[in-house]
C-alpha cells in the first residue's frame, strides 16, 4: 500500500486532490485521476476538434499539465480539483486548436466560453453536472464591460449569427468582430486572474 494511504482506504476511494498529492511521491498513483476523468475529457476534447487524433494529443497533454503543475494546486473554498483539471484541459484545448488552425490558414479566435457550452451541452458526463465551471463563466462575463459581455453571450452561449448579434446591437459587421476579439482577449485575462 503506498505511503499516506491509511489501511482502510484504496487510492479509488480517496478525493482527488489527495490521489493527486500522493501521486507526486508514487507516480502509479496518478493512473487513478486519468482514469475517473478519461471518458468525459475526452468527450470535452472530441466535441471542440471533432476529431479523436487530435482530442488524445489534448488529453495527453492537458493530463501531463495536470500532473507536472500538482504541486501547485491547493484546495480552496468554492473550487474543486474537477474545476481545476477543467480549466487546464480548456487552456491546452484552446491553445492546441490555435495552433492547428493557424497550421491550415485560417486563424479563428475560440475562447473556454466555447468549450464549456460545448461540454454543457453534451449533458453525459459528470463534468457537465458541474456547476462550478458554468459559475466561472458566469462570474467572469459579469466582470466584463457591459457590451463586450453580451457580445461574448450572444456568440457562444446563444449561439447568434454575426448579423443577429450586429442587428441587435445596432453595430456594423466590422464593429462586432473587434467587439468579440476584444472581448475574447479580456475573458482570457481574466480566466488567468
Amino acid at each position: 500500500m503506498p505511503k499516506g494511504i491509511g489501511a482502510d482506504k484504496t487510492p479509488q476511494q480517496l478525493p482527488d486532490d489527495e490521489v493527486l498529492k500522493l501521486s507526486l511521491d508514487d507516480p502509479a498513483l496518478f493512473s487513478v485521476i486519468i482514469d475517473r476523468y478519461r471518458e468525459a475529457f475526452m468527450r470535452a476534447a472530441r466535441s471542440i476538434t471533432r476529431s479523436n487524433d487530435e482530442a488524445e494529443d489534448i488529453l495527453q497533454e492537458a493530463f501531463t499539465k495536470i500532473y507536472m503543475n500538482g504541486r501547485r494546486y491547493e484546495k480552496q473554498p468554492g473550487a474543486s480539483f474537477k474545476s481545476w483539471a477543467y480549466k487546464i484541459l480548456v487552456n491546452t484545448s484552446f491553445t492546441h486548436y490555435q495552433k492547428l488552425k493557424k497550421q491550415q490558414g485560417n486563424v479563428s479566435y475560440l475562447d473556454p466560453v466555447l468549450y464549456d457550452d460545448a461540454i454543457v451541452d453534451e449533458g453525459a458526463s459528470a463534468l457537465a453536472a458541474n456547476t462550478d465551471n458554468r459559475a466561472i463563466v458566469t462570474a467572469t462575463l459579469q466582470k466584463m464591460p457591459e457590451h463586450l459581455g453580451r457580445v461574448m453571450k450572444l456568440y457562444y452561449l446563444e449561439d447568434k449569427s454575426y448579423d443577429d448579434i450586429a442587428n441587435v446591437e445596432g453595430i456594423s459587421l466590422t464593429t462586432l468582430k473587434m467587439r468579440l476579439f476584444r472581448a475574447k482577449r479580456l475573458f482570457r485575462k481574466l480566466m488567468e486572474e
